[in-house]
Formats: C-alpha cells, sequence, structure tokens
C-alpha cells in the first residue's frame, strides 16, 4: 500500500495547518462548509459552532441591513471574485480589520459549487498605519505652520519655483506675483548694481552652499536684515546642477537687538561709572530678546530674572515666575525640563548644552539650551544662567529642505535621489538576510498624448492620482519614486521568491486599468513595466535600475501593458542596439547608405511612372543590411533626421538625372515630424538637386495622424505648399479612419502587399481592396498596390480599378544605375 498521501489528502493537510489565515469554503447560498484553524483563531469560533451558518454573521447587524453579506457574495458569484478591506466581528463580538478574498468556485462544467473565502486579521496592521499616516500629518502641519521662514525654490537660472506662506510674510509678494521672477528682485538696487545675487548664486553653485546675513527688500520698498542661505541641489545620476533651496529669515528684530546690546557694551565701557543706568538699559535689552533667559538664585533656587520670552514658554496666564521655584511653571512637563537643566548648568562653570523637544504653555517646542554655572569676582558661585532659543521653526525649516531634496514636488514621492538611497539599503539587507530585492521600472502608455491634447496641467493632476494607486498596491515598506516626466521606479525588498514581483507587478497593472476621471474628463492609460532582480541579475543599484529598464523596454516591444523580467538576451540585444548605433553613425559618415530603386507602373498604359526610393545599408563585414533591421533603432536614438535628410537629398539628386519625368517616392518616419525643420529639409533637397517639385512624392503611414494630429496636419499642409504629393502608406492595416482622408488631400493610397498577398485566398482581403479602390476613385484619389507578384494579382487588381502597380511582377529594387533607362511599356511573358 502507497504511504503517499493523495493530492486531495495533501491539499486538506495544508490548508489545515494555515493558522494565520481563516480558510473555509461556502455553499453557493453563502452556509459555512467547513473550517480551518486559522478561522477559528481570527474569528473565535469552533467548528461545529459555525459549520452550517451562514457566513452573514461575521459582519456587523449595520452590515446586515444594508445587504452586503448578499451583495459581496453576488459580486463574487457575477465576476468570480470579490475583494476588499473591512470591519468584521469575532464571536465575542469585537471587532477585526480584515483583508477579505471571496473566489467562486466551478465544477468541470462551469457550473458554481460554491465560494472559497479567505480572511487575514490586519487589525494590527491597520492601527499602525493610521498611527503612522497621523503622525505624518502632524509633521505636514507643524512645516505648513512655518511663518518666520521663507522657503522657496530657484531653479538653475536662479528664477523662483515656488513659495510658501513664510516668504509672503516675509516679502509681501503672492506667489502668483513672484513665481518665474529672478530673485535679485528682493535685493537693493545699489546690491544688485555690484552683482551680489549673481555672487550668491555662483558661491552655491560652486562650494554647494551660500550663507550670509545682509539687507533685502520688500514688495513695499521697505528694506530689512536677513540670514539667508542657499543650498545647490544637483541630479545624483548625471550630477547636473537642477536647482538651488533657498531659506531667508528676518532677523531685523535679533539685529537690532545685536546693536543694542553693542551699544550698550560700547557705553559700558566708556561710562563706567554709570553703572546704574547701563544696568536698567540691559534689563531692558535682555527683557525683549527673542532668546529666553533665565537666572536662578543658586542657593533659594528660586528665579531671579525671567525675561518675557520666558514667560511666554514657561510661565501661566498673567503669572510671573520671579520669585518662584521652577517646579511652580505651568506645564509640568515644562518644569520638570527647566529643573533638569538648571541643575546640570549648576554643576558645571563650563556649562551644559541641549536640543530639547518640550511640551510648554505654548505648545510643544524644540528648545536649543545653554545653562551654567555664573561666579563673582572672588570665584564665589552666585547664580545659574539659563538661555534657550526656540529652535522649532528652524529645524522644521531645514527638514523641509530635506524633503524637498528627496522628494518630487508634483506627486510628493521620493525621487531619483531618494530612491537609490534606498535600492542600496535594500540591497545590503538582501545580502544580509540572503532575500531577494526586486527593481521595478513603470512608464506609461499613451500618457504623452494626454499631455499634447489636454495639456500639462490635467497631465500633472494624473500623474499625483495615478501615483495614489500605484502606492496602495504596495506594502508599507516598499519604495514608490518618480524619476520624472511618467517614470516611475519600485523598490521590493525582503522577497522569498521571483513571483512574489510578478504578483506586485501584475497588481500595479490592474490598478492602473480603471479610467481616470479628472475634471469631467476621462483618461484611460497603461503601464509597462520591467523587473530585475537582485543578487540573481545584478547586485549593483545602478547596473540593477539599468536591466529594469532593458526589461521595460522590452515589455513596450511586446504590445504595452505588460511586464517582462530582465533576462541575459536583453543586455545582449542592449548591447547590439548600441552596436548598430555605433555602426549606423559609421555608416552615415563613410557613406555606406545606398537607394535602391523600385517601379511604380500605371496599369492602363502599362508603363513606369515612378520609382519608391528604398534604403539599403552595405556593411563592410555584415554585408546587406535591411531598413527593418536599422530604421527602429535610428528613430529611438535619433538618428532617423540626418538618415532621412540623407536619403531625401540622394532621391532628389539621382532622380534629377534621369532622362524622363519619373516621380520618386520616399518614405518619411512618423519621427522626422518631430522635427520642426522637416520642411526646411524638404525644401533644400529640391533646391539643392533641382528637382522639380511635382516629381516628388512623400510617404508616410497613418501613425503620423496619430500622435499629434494637428500639427502634424500643419506640417503635410505645409509641404503640399512646396508643390509635392503626399502618399498614404500601408493603409487598411492600422488605425485606418476616414476622418484621414477627410482632415488632408492624399495625391495617393498605397494597399499593403499583405491584402494583395491573401487577395486569391481570402474573400475578407479581397473586399478590402474593393473598398479601398472604390473610396479612392470616388475621391480622385490614386492606389498604388504593393508586392505584386503574379499575372492573376495584377489582372484581379486591375479589375477593382487599380489605377497603378508595384512588385517583383514587374522588378525588385535595384540601384539608380540599374534601374529602366527610360519609362515604357513593361513587357512581360
Amino acid at each position: 500500500m502507497s504511504l503517499v498521501a493523495s493530492p486531495d489528502v495533501m491539499y486538506r493537510l495544508l490548508i489545515q495547518s494555515v493558522v494565520d489565515y481563516a480558510i473555509y469554503l461556502l455553499t453557493p447560498e453563502g452556509v459555512v462548509a467547513n473550517w480551518n484553524p486559522g478561522a477559528q483563531r481570527a474569528k473565535g469560533y469552533e467548528a461545529a459552532e459555525v459549520v452550517g451558518q451562514h457566513y452573514s454573521l461575521f459582519y456587523s447587524e449595520a452590515d446586515r441591513a444594508a445587504g452586503l453579506p448578499q451583495a459581496n457574495l453576488e459580486q463574487a458569484r457575477r465576476c468570480g471574485r470579490f475583494e476588499e478591506h473591512g470591519w468584521r466581528l469575532r464571536k465575542d463580538g469585537s471587532l477585526l480589520r480584515a483583508h477579505v478574498v471571496i473566489e467562486a468556485v466551478h465544477d468541470d462544467d462551469g457550473q458554481l459549487v460554491g465560494f472559497a473565502k479567505i480572511t487575514r486579521d490586519c487589525t494590527e496592521q491597520y492601527h499602525a498605519q493610521m498611527a503612522q499616516r497621523e503622525q505624518e500629518r502632524h509633521f505636514r502641519l507643524l512645516v505648513q505652520c512655518v511663518r518666520d521662514y521663507a522657503i522657496y525654490m530657484l531653479d538653475s537660472a536662479g528664477h523662483v519655483i515656488n513659495w510658501n506662506a513664510g516668504a509672503e510674510r516675509a516679502k509681501g509678494y503672492k506667489a502668483d506675483e513672484i513665481v518665474g521672477q529672478h530673485f535679485s528682485v528682493f535685493y537693493t538696487h545699489e546690491d544688485r548694481v555690484g552683482g551680489l545675487p549673481e555672487q550668491g548664486l555662483e558661491t552655491a553653485r560652486r562650494e554647494g552652499r551660500f550663507q550670509a546675513e545682509g539687507v533685502r527688500q520688500r514688495k513695499d520698498g521697505s528694506h530689512f536684515w536677513t540670514s539667508v542661505v542657499i543650498e545647490a541641489i544637483h541630479d545624483e545620476d548625471s550630477g547636473q546642477l537642477i536647482g538651488f533651496a533657498k531659506v531667508t529669515r528676518d532677523i531685523s528684530e535679533r539685529r537690532r537687538y545685536e546693536l543694542e546690546l553693542l551699544q550698550a557694551k560700547e557705553l559700558a565701557e566708556q561710562y563706567s561709572q554709570e553703572m546704574s543706568t547701563l544696568s536698567q538699559f540691559l534689563d531692558s535689552v535682555i527683557a525683549n530678546i527673542p532668546a529666553c533667559v533665565i537666572v536662578q538664585d543658586l542657593v533659594s533656587q528660586r528665579i531671579l530674572l525671567a525675561n518675557q520670552q520666558a514667560e511666554r514658554l514657561f510661565g501661566g496666564q498673567g503669572a510671573s515666575l520671579i520669585g518662584t521655584l521652577p517646579a511652580d511653571c505651568a506645564v509640568p512637563a515644562a518644569a520638570e525640563f527647566l529643573e533638569q537643566q538648571l541643575a546640570r548648568g549648576a554643576r558645571s562653570t563650563k556649562g551644559y548644552a541641549a536640543e530639547t523637544r518640550v511640551e510648554t504653555v505654548a505648545g510643544a517646542r524644540t528648545l536649543r539650551s545653554r545653562a551654567l554655572l555664573s561666579q563673582n569676582r572672588d570665584n564665589q558661585a552666585d547664580y545659574v544662567l539659563f538661555i534657550a532659543e526656540d529652535a522649532t521653526e528652524e529645524l522644521a525649516a531645514h527638514a523641509q529642505i530635506h524633503h524637498m531634496a528627496h522628494h518630487d514636488a508634483l506627486t510628493g514621492l521620493p525621487n531619483r535621489t531618494l530612491f537609490h538611497e534606498r535600492l542600496k539599503q535594500a540591497l545590503a539587507r538582501g545580502e544580509d538576510s540572503g532575500k531577494l530585492t526586486a527593481t521595478l521600472c513603470l512608464d506609461l502608455d499613451n500618457f504623452k498624448n494626454i499631455n499634447d491634447s489636454l495639456g500639462h496641467a490635467f497631465g500633472d493632476k494624473l500623474l499625483r492620482a495615478l501615483g495614489k494607486r500605484l502606492r496602495r498596491e504596495l506594502r508599507e515598506h516598499d519604495t514608490l519614486a518618480r524619476l520624472g516626466g511618467d517614470e516611475f521606479a519600485v523598490v521590493l525588498a525582503g522577497l522569498d521568491n521571483r513571483e512574489a514581483a510578478c504578483n506586485t507587478a501584475r497588481r500595479l497593472i490592474d490598478a492602473i486599468c480603471p479610467p481616470f476621471q479628472i475634471e469631467g474628463h476621462q483618461f484611460a492609460v497603461g503601464v509597462s513595466i520591467g523587473i530585475a532582480f537582485a543578487p540573481e541579475d545584478q547586485d549593483n543599484a545602478e547596473q540593477l535600475l539599468g536591466y529594469a529598464d532593458m526589461a521595460l523596454y522590452e515589455a513596450k516591444r511586446n504590445g504595452r501593458n505588460r511586464y517582462e523580467c530582465f533576462h541575459v538576451e536583453l543586455d545582449v540585444a542592449a548591447r547590439q542596439r548600441r552596436l548598430v548605433e555605433t555602426d549606423l553613425r559609421t555608416a552615415l559618415h563613410l557613406g555606406q547608405l545606398q537607394l535602391h530603386y523600385q517601379p511604380v507602373v500605371d496599369q492602363q498604359c502599362n508603363s513606369v511612372t515612378g520609382y519608391e526610393a528604398l534604403l539599403r545599408w552595405e556593411h563592410p563585414s555584415r554585408g546587406l543590411i535591411m531598413p527593418m533591421d536599422f530604421i527602429p533603432i535610428a528613430e529611438e536614438t535619433g538618428l532617423i533626421h540626418e538618415i532621412g535628410a540623407r536619403v531625401l537629398n540622394l532621391a532628389c539628386q539621382e532622380a534629377a538625372t534621369w532622362e524622363g519625368q519619373e516621380v520618386v517616392s520616399v518614405n518619411l518616419s512618423p519621427v522626422q515630424f518631430k522635427n520642426s525643420g522637416l520642411v526646411h529639409t524638404v525644401s533644400l533637397a529640391l533646391s539643392d538637386s533641382g528637382l522639380a517639385p511635382h516629381r516628388l512624392e512623400l510617404e508616410i503611414t497613418e501613425s503620423v495622424l496619430l500622435g499629434n494630429s494637428e500639427e502634424n496636419v500643419r506640417i503635410l499642409r505645409e509641404l503640399k505648399e512646396l508643390g509635392v504629393s503626399i502618399s498614404l502608406d500601408d493603409f487598411g492595416t492600422g488605425y485606418s479612419s476616414l476622418g484621414y482622408l477627410r482632415s488632408f488631400p492624399f495625391d495617393r493610397i498605397k494597399i499593403d502587399k499583405s491584402f494583395v498577398h491573401d487577395m486569391c485566398d481570402s474573400r475578407e482581403a479581397m473586399s478590402i481592396i474593393r473598398a479601398i479602390t472604390e473610396l479612392s476613385n470616388s475621391l480622385k484619389i490614386k492606389t498604388t498596390a504593393e508586392g505584386v507578384e503574379s499575372a492573376e494579382q495584377m489582372e484581379r487588381l486591375a479589375a477593382e480599378g487599380c489605377s497603378h502597380f508595384q512588385g517583383y511582377f514587374y522588378g525588385r529594387p535595384a540601384p539608380a544605375s540599374e534601374r529602366l533607362k527610360k519609362p515604357g511599356r513593361i513587357v512581360r511573358d
């Protein structure tokens, strides 16, 4: 007898061993059919107590009254799955925060046999998350309340990018009045003439930081004394300067008091006989300086002196600290702090310094304090001096600067700098624990179309909404960063296997699928994801991110809205693309790119009326390379613009030497339409060669009209005004729309060779050809059938009204020297 348990027994034992998840089955009506230890642990019921009960007993009375159990079960029945986070009841009546999944279970015939229900107790995680959010909210409110510091950013040239409430209060400008202005507007006329703004910016650019005190000018023309810090911010990868963080504090009051103190000192030295008057003056100064000053008698421990700032932080409403003990402070925590600091100061003539967060009468404040023992002329200790500066706003300002330097201003997500820090930390932890670390590169599909059609403001709102969706799908300790534009990246640390990262990628893709609703507009975008793993693929942070980017490129190449994992072949392919790019640059320099010409025949007169120029690359070691093997790389690297100009010039020059009046057709890449100088390039090729404009035909594909159709149609009209013809290539294979033919008067439509190849065997192909020819004839547009290889194809195309033919039946592409010497009738056996 076999000792190996059956799969059903093993599966049941596996389920029964799970204690962290409640896993059980429901009948189609929602009645509990079985019960595992995880369910007993999570909800408190023994199996005998709950099997046979309707699962709605786990819902609150209010949820049952609202019909939620039935609605959730109905959704699982209708959609195959129901999932949510919500509150459920235990047996003892207490609530648990649960992650619930209900999966519909069908038999082999597709009949519903019940539901599989999985519940996980997330109560602790939920409360921890709520506490973390509350803490973050408190910090954000603290930073937003900073009004004594002007905090804002400058671009690399010194123009103001953003503006906080402290800046408005200090300088008098509203954000819409100053953003975009050069920061030198805050300097006096004399300082601007002296070049001080540029000098400060240059120091920050050269040394990374500029700090100074000086006079600045408000909007109303008044002057104030400031403490200024300018921090240079660089891109971590390239080291390029991207701007400056600027913090300005109005220290006019401190400056005034410093001058008063200086004057007091001078008076004391000059008028030593007038100590009484000087003492009164110093008392006034001490009473009004921004720092907190307290003097304690060493013997009685009573407070001898407390200025206004000390009373504000430690005294009660209308009460005075003078003559009291430190323990008499209004707030117990502040009293304990003051007693502790004075006691420490009493033990040292060198002083005791500290920076402490203290609950004061004015609220929680961070105090930078110093307490020291003061001695008289006989070296006898008389009292303890305590001085404290309120550093709350200064620290908040520095925290804000740090946050701005490490987070994306638009989405609030970590930026590239912080992402690399987190990735390196995750790699180090993974090396110690033996766990996998995954890096995901994300890029939106069709995002550029939204920016182009509705503007960058809508694009920004979409990015913010998208960042929130992505963040919800990740664990608390995962890192989601925006690297720039519509590029995002994720660090997944502590993974047990590769499938965990793949599951996360699927969730991210699914989270982006539902349309976004923004200001009455509905947006649908997809996301392509590339994944690389450490240490399997690479344990270097920069290289790992590069591998994830290669996988992202593969995902886009394979159809977008999907994910791909890095494998070594992608690195080989990337190296091959770089090699092709290098060789292609050399080919341009050495003239290795040539044109071959294939005849286009008019079916009525059976004669050659033109030639299509087809690019060929004669590589010195690899031989003849066809366009499909290098044009995509040329488009990706931008070389297509130089190649396109070379092809136009060469085709026009060679066609100008032909004896007849045949037309030469040149293909334009959709990428070339992104070059604002395309029309000028065509015009220059015609003028340099002397070719008559009507002898040049430019072929475009339908994708030209997809990306930025309004702008591209404008370019096509300008090309048409030069006198050249415009042909729509591969019609019917892509995103064909009659709107194209309505928006622009094409001279020719080319029927793709795939339809010609299948026409004799496929009714559908023949129907498409018939529709295209009928449409073209009604619009008086010429049609050219590509890929004609037999007399049967030619005759059937002619019968359908096709006006021109091109293909091996009439001639293969050949160099200009081997083409038909003169136009004439095509004679075939």
